[in-house]
Formats: C-alpha cells, sequence, structure tokens
C-alpha cells in the first residue's frame, strides 16, 4: 500500500471509531467489532486484546491509532510479532508481576512465549470459519499436525517466534504480504481503494479488440439513419409530425424484422461453422437482439407520439376528433378495415410488456416463466404488424418463412422417440444431475446446448441448457440444473419428494431394477424412466475452442457447464494422440495441428463462491487429473487452476495459518483438503493480471479466453483480455 492509502485508511478508521464511539471517546469488544468489520469472535477477541495495552477492557482512539501506526510504518518482524501474538492465545509472556505484558508499546520488544498444539488447533478452527470452509475434524487435526511438526524444528513440543519466523520463510508469498500494511491484513472496505483509470471504452485496445462489434453496430445505426431519411423525404407532402412517424415506421419495419434474423439459432449454428463468424458478430447475437429490443421501444414511442401529435393537428381541422383517430376505425387509417390506429395501441402496450418482462431484474430474480410467456406475445406482434401496416410483409416473407421453417425442424426433433431420463442426481448445493438416454440420431458438439421440455414439470414450458456431457459419449447425454427459479426448483423437489420417488419406483424397467439391486447407490442417486422432449443442439461460441492454439476456459459457479463437455472431449482427443513406447513405461502425445483440433494448451479456470459448488463435477475433473498423472507438471496439454471466493487469502491473517497448513498437507498427502484434488485450491479471486501476464509469458500459441459466469466478472476478464491481446468470448443464451 501507498503512503496516500495507508493514510486514508487510517482516516476512515477515525472517522468509524468517532461514530461509534460514545461520550467516554472509547469503545468496547462489540463496538470494536461493527467499527474494523472484523466478524469472526475469536480474531476480534485476539486483536482487541492486543490493541488494549492498559487491559482497561476498552480502547481509546489513541491507543487504536498508536497500534495501527506501529503495524503500517512497522518492520517485518514487528509485523510477525504481531502475528504470533495473535497466535500465542495464552499469553505464556508474562512481566514479573505475573500480569500479561502490554502487547502494543510504542516498539515491540524481544519476548519469549510459544504456540502449544491446543492454541494452533483453535487458531485454525476460527481460520476455517472466517474462510468459511467445512472441514471434518480429523482434518483439522492433521492440518494442525503437519503444521505444527513442520514448525517445531526442535521438536520441543511448543512453536517459538523464531521457529514461527523459519517457517513463514519458506512461503515467499506469505512473507511478501508482510510487507504490506494493516490495512490489508484488516481488510479495509473495497471502496477506500479508488482508483482513477481511464474507461476502456475509450481506449483504443477497446476498440481494436471489439472491430467486430463496432463496425456491425455503426452498420446498423448508419442503415436505420438511411431508411428513416429515405422515408421522410418520401412523405414530405405530410407536415413535420406525420414525416417523423414515417421515418420511424420504415426503422420499424427494418428492426421488428431483423430481430427475427437474429433468433435463427439452427442458422446461426451453421454460420459459425463457416468463414462468416469472422466478419460478423455471431457470437453477439443475444446482445445485439437486445439492442434491436430497445431501439424497436424507442422507435415506438417515437412513431405513436408523433401520430398522436398528427391526429391532434388533424382533429382541428377535419372532422374526427383525435380520440375517433386514435380509438376507432372511422377515420379509415390503415390498409385492414381502417385499424391502424387501434392495432397501433395494442402494438405500443405489447412492445412495453415484453420489453419490461425481459429485463434482467425479471428473468434473474426466480421470475423466468414471467418473460418466458411474455415473450411469446411476438407471435401476435406479427400479426399485428401484418395488419397495421400495408408493406411489413413484404420485409418479414422471407425471414418469416426461414423461422416457421426452424419452428418446424424443432417440433421433428423434438418429438423424435427414445428421449427419456434414466438417471437424476441430486445435489446438496440444490443442482439436478440429469442423465437422459440419447437416441443414435441425435448429434451434437462439445458446448452446445438444448431446450427441454418435462411434461411431468411443466407440459409447455422450454428451457435452455447446455450439455455437460461429451459428444463421444454415446449413449446419454447429461444436463446439470441449478435450482433458481420456479422451474428449476420445481425440478429439484420433484425429484426429492418421497412420493414422487415412489411414483418412479413403480415405472423403472426391470434392468434398472436389477442395477439398482446389484449396485450400492446413494440416496440422493434415482433411477428413473421419464419422458422429456429436446429442441436443437446449439451451437456456441465454444465451438471455436479446438480452432484455438491456446485456450483458456473460465467457469464461474455453475458457468463450468459448457466446459465439462469440452474437457472430456478435449481429453478424448488429446488420449487418441497419446502414444506408448513398446519398450518402456516412457508416453509422449503428438503436438500437430489439424482441422478437428489446433490445441497446444488448455488452461480451465473454475471460481466458486463456496465449498459445496466444488461438488458438480470435481469426480469429472479427478478423472483428468489422473490422465495426465505421468506427465511432467511444465509439459502437461491441461493445467486447471481452483479459487474459492469466500476463502481468506494469504494476504489476510486471519487465513495465513491456515493457507500454510493447507500448503503442507497437499504436498503430504498429494491433493487439496478442499476439493480431493490434486490441483489446490486457491483463496479469494484470481488476480487476473497476474494469470494473464502468466499465460502470455507461456508462448503456446495465440490465447484465446472463453468464460461462462456472471456478467460482472466477465467486465473485468474482458478487460484484461483487451490489456493483453487476448481474443475473449462469452457464453450467452
Amino acid at each position: 500500500m501507498s503512503v496516500d492509502e495507508d493514510a486514508r485508511w487510517l482516516e476512515w478508521v477515525t472517522k468509524q471509531f468517532e461514530s461509534i464511539a460514545g461520550d467516554d471517546k472509547e469503545i468496547n469488544l462489540n463496538e470494536f467489532k461493527t467499527a474494523l468489520k472484523v466478524r469472526e469472535s475469536f480474531f476480534a477477541e485476539r486483536f482487541f486484546s492486543l490493541f488494549d495495552s492498559d487491559s482497561s477492557g476498552s480502547i481509546s482512539l489513541e491507543e487504536l491509532l498508536k497500534a495501527l501506526n506501529l503495524l503500517i510504518h512497522g518492520n517485518e518482524t514487528d509485523k510477525l510479532r504481531f502475528l504470533f501474538q495473535v497466535y500465542d492465545v495464552d499469553g505464556e509472556s508474562q512481566t514479573h508481576e505475573g500480569q500479561s505484558e502490554p502487547a502494543l508499546p510504542a516498539s515491540l520488544p524481544e519476548q519469549g512465549g510459544s504456540i502449544d498444539p491446543d492454541e494452533l488447533k483453535t487458531v485454525l478452527k476460527s481460520c476455517l470459519c472466517e474462510s468459511a470452509i467445512s472441514l471434518p475434524e480429523e482434518k483439522l487435526d492433521d492440518l494442525t499436525l503437519v503444521l505444527f511438526e513442520s514448525a517445531d524444528k526442535d521438536n520441543s513440543g511448543s512453536i517459538t517466534f523464531e521457529e514461527l519466523k523459519a517457517e513463514l520463510e519458506n512461503f515467499p508469498e506469505v512473507m511478501e504480504n508482510l510487507t504490506i500494511s494493516a490495512a490489508n491484513w484488516l481488510k479495509p472496505p473495497d471502496a477506500d481503494q479508488k482508483k482513477n483509470k481511464t474507461p476502456r471504452y475509450l481506449t483504443l485496445t477497446y476498440w481494436q479488440n471489439n472491430s467486430r462489434k463496432l463496425l456491425f453496430l455503426c452498420s446498423y445505426a448508419l442503415l436505420n439513419l438511411l431508411l428513416f431519411i429515405g422515408a421522410v423525404l418520401h412523405h414530405s407532402y405530410g407536415g413535420g409530425w406525420f414525416m417523423l412517424a414515417k421515418g420511424c415506421g420504415q426503422c420499424l419495419n427494418f428492426n421488428c424484422t431483423f430481430i427475427v434474423v437474429l433468433m435463427l439459432r439452427r442458422c446461426l449454428t451453421w454460420l459459425r461453422a463457416t468463414w462468416v463468424v469472422r466478419v460478423l458478430p455471431l457470437d453477439q447475437n443475444i446482445l445485439l437482439h437486445q439492442i434491436v429490443g430497445y431501439a424497436i421501444l424507442c422507435f415506438t414511442v417515437v412513431h405513436t407520439a408523433a401520430h398522436v401529435a398528427n391526429f391532434a393537428w388533424m382533429s382541428r381541422r377535419g372532422e374526427f376528433g383525435l380520440w375517433e383517430y386514435l380509438l376507432t376505425t372511422r377515420p379509415g387509417i390503415g390498409w385492414v378495415k381502417g385499424t391502424a390506429s387501434l392495432t397501433g395501441v395494442v402494438l405500443q402496450l405489447l412492445v412495453f410488456l415484453m420489453v419490461f418482462c425481459s429485463s434482467t431484474f425479471v428473468r434473474r430474480s426466480g421470475h423466468f416463466e414471467v418473460f418466458y410467456w411474455t415473450h411469446l406475445s411476438y407471435i401476435w406482434v406479427w400479426i399485428l404488424l401484418i395488419i397495421h401496416c400495408a408493406n411489413f410483409w413484404k420485409w418479414f416473407v422471407v425471414p418469416g418463412l426461414v423461422f416457421l421453417l426452424e419452428k418446424i425442424i424443432g417440433v421433428a426433433v423434438s418429438r423424435m422417440g427414445g428421449l427419456y431420463i434414466v438417471e437424476v442426481n441430486l445435489l446438496p448445493s440444490k443442482v439436478t444431475h440429469l442423465v437422459i438416454r440419447r437416441p443414435q440420431v441425435f448429434h451434437f458438439k462439445p458446448g452446445d446446448y438444448i431446450y427441454i421440455n418435462i411434461p411431468e414439470i411443466a407440459k409447455y414450458e422450454w428451457h435452455p441448457f447446455t450439455i455437460s456431457s461429451a459428444p463421444e459419449q454415446s449413449e446419454t447425454l447429461w444436463l446439470h440444473v441449478r435450482s433458481m427459479g420456479q422451474w428449476t426448483n420445481r425440478l429439484y423437489e420433484y425429484f426429492r419428494q418421497p412420493e414422487s420417488q415412489m411414483f418412479r419406483q413403480k415405472i423403472l424397467s426391470s434392468n434398472l431394477r436389477k442395477r439398482r439391486q446389484q449396485e450400492e447407490v446413494p440416496a440422493n442417486h434415482l433411477f428413473c424412466y421419464i419422458k422429456c422432449y429436446v429442441d436443437g443442439p446449439y451451437g456456441t461460441p465454444t465451438r471455436q475452442i479446438f480452432a484455438s492454439e491456446h485456450a483458456v476456459l473460465i467457469g464461474a459457479g455453475i458457468g463450468i457447464t459448457p466446459f465439462a463437455s469440452i474437457l472430456q472431449s478435449i481429453m478424448y482427443r488429446y488420449h487418441m494422440r497419446k502414444h506408448n513406447c513398446p519398450s518402456c513405461s516412457y508416453s509422449w502425445c503428438e503436438n500437430i495441428k489439424d482441422n478437428d483440433m489446433k490445441l497446444r494448451k488448455v488452461d480451465f479456470i473454475w471460481i466458486n463462491r463456496d465449498q459445496k459448488s466444488f461438488e458438480w463435477f470435481v469426480s469429472l475433473l479427478t478423472k483428468l487429473e489422473l490422465e495426465q498423472a505421468d506427465e511432467e507438471p511444465d509439459g502437461r496439454f491441461l493445467e486447471m487452476h481452483m479459487y474459492m471466493t469466500s476463502a481468506l487469502g494469504k494476504n489476510d491473517m486471519k487465513a495465513i495459518g491456515l493457507q500454510m497448513a493447507l500448503d503442507l498437507l497437499a504436498k503430504k498427502e498429494k491433493k487439496d483438503s478442499i476439493t480431493g484434488l490434486r490441483t489446490r485450491t486457491q483463496p479469494g479471486r484470481p488476480q487476473w493480471e497476474k494469470v494473464f501476464q502468466k499465460l502470455s509469458e507461456e508462448n503456446k500459441g495465440k490465447v484465446h479466453v472463453f468464460y461462462c459466469g456472471a456478467p460482472s466478472l466477465a467486465k473485468a476478464i474482458k478487460h484484461q483480455c483487451e490489456r493483453f491481446g487476448f481474443k475473449f468470448y462469452k457464453e450467452n443464451f
């Protein structure tokens, strides 16, 4: 931290103190927790005890600032001694009078004291609570033992200050963080860490890396402008309001047709396999669909307002009143029995309803069905547009026929025989793993998604989900469905309820009954035989992975789903290229490029908030690790990186001991204590600048980054891609 940042943080602490302290200008333990936002009781009590230099049971502002100034401006040894005092729970170092020595005087003296195993276990247990990590008692004992044995160099049964210091020197990243001020140790609010930087939209790099999308949007805007001007000039005889209405009307003809083109999923999937994908932003079709939708809303509002103004002007000079122009057919405006005004009013309401119900806060707040059913109003919108405008059908006829053909094909595909859910695995994190028997005629590519309808859950609803199994897995396909809305919650509850389990037991086939009897099946793993329908598959940006040289797959939470399919397929192809020497145990993989796969290196980064979320695909990742067990770490084709954001990092004093213990135990057992994988789970969020810097230094070819997860994280990753010149792809539905 810089001097300015330290000063700002101390100023923030002072304000927090003054806002909480009473008339006596001192704070007690509970107020201390509130002031510094220290949540876990153990660490709050230890910090409070060390800051309370006169052992009065309260802290004055002078005591607090003196202690924090010492930690900020103190040297490495001062900060390390403070860490030692936190871990030395019973405070063995005593004065001659038998009282605990003041913890933080003006300078920290050399002192005795030691940490015994029970103290270390208490600290590690509190660290686990702070990081929201749940481990069995036996694992906590293992962590305590491995750290204690490593630090207790003289086998005296306790850890001295010098031994702790020597142990920390084995962890360079921890020692590096000891030079960071206490502001980072005690986690100040992110709001205080302000950075002034140029908005990325104004940088040259952004325009270079988004050239296709920006060029397309400029062309789209220019085309709308030309259509508007052409219509205005063509209707110059009708006055200003009439010309404005006609200009917007012509733009609506184009946009209400173009929005259909952007939803021709089968055509877009086919185009992704052609050279067109290098010219047009096909991967941005959802974003463009939203932009066109908002454009339709704007043009509709202006079009309607201009007509109302024109009708008001006409009503003052004609035989019809304003309301007759707007809500009756008597003026005879429109090519179908004068219905232009009435259909226009209904269209205005429908467009408003569709745009509002498609908003993010509606779709992401557990009300996806509201979006789904209101969006089906597009059928009525097209019918009303044909009645409303005499020329709309000329714009719509070709895209409309293609759209109809796609729907007919979709119905035909969805009604093909043999699609049944045969297995269900209910995960504790409320994820439903569906195993569907796959017909021989159903073919897909890694990362594709489908729409699924399960009549037992909702007879008429279709929902999109990414296929999480590989195409090479010929008998079944997998879906992982996270419970977030009404339909997904109903799905999870349907298979969780005992009565539905009884129902499924009645319809199990004899083969499935036999399998259930022969195998030990967990209670949350169910066999069934439930009819379902699928529409698809449809392509996504991830189809470009196999054309990449160095692919970086980043999944956040359930966003790993498309990459589960891709990783399995990649390792299948990798295994096909792998050769073994007949004379010895040496094996190697051909590093060749072909039309199917140009990949030379794959980095997989999975970010989860909590420990439970790793259960979704941990068995798959374990299998992928075993495939490369014999490879040297530097020569591995697939490299995994796991992050748990709720876990505190090594720059936080409340987690230093835990992270050291986890590192030591992972080296000893050759597996991570959190996930069971060989790959060590890293605490906190990735430092994207360092991650991308390392990727760029590997020189494995041009880097393509593929992301699936929350939009907020996508912005940060895309920004780094622009800085390093990496190609960025985001999964959209």
